[in-house]
């Protein structure tokens, strides 16, 4: 089974459901916007990716600015209730697989975890070449 967090809105977000979907796998596909994880799930999602809290920040994004969240005065619990109460600042997106958690930025970082290959060549919506017709990697 495969979960994307999703920002239908964000590039980096699209292309790596693009990816997954040439893979051949149809994710299980969650808006975090409208539907935002639970602090654990969130806990967990961040864990598993092997990251800190603050690396899962978004930080080019309100109300990062406005909260101050660039400054280093706030616990891991803190910025937590901050993701909570603006789901916004969760960086996406974040995939699960049966082969690992990650946060894909860039996108083609979805490739290490997807537990099927690349059915042929894919390129970003940008034009960057990712995937050969072959399915294998470029770099």
């Amino acid at each position: 089974m495969t979960t994307i967090y999703h920002n239908p809105a964000c590039g980096t977000s699209r292309n790596t459901l693009a990816m997954i979907r040439n893979a051949g796998i149809e994710p299980t596909v969650i808006e975090y916007l409208q539907t935002p994880p639970d602090r654990a799930t969130l806990v967990k999602l961040i864990a598993d990716a092997g990251l800190t809290v603050r690396a899962a920040l978004r930080d080019k994004c309100e109300p990062y600015e406005t909260l101050g969240l660039k400054e280093d005065r706030f616990s891991d619990e803190e910025l937590l209730d901050f993701i909570g109460q603006h789901p916004i600042l969760m960086n996406r997106p974040f995939v699960v697989t049966e082969r690992g958690t990650r946060l894909c930025r860039p996108s083609e970082v979805v490739l290490d975890i997807l537990p099927a290959a690349q059915q042929g060549a894919f390129s970003k919506e940008d034009g960057e070449a990712v995937v050969g017709a072959d399915g294998q990697r470029l770099k």
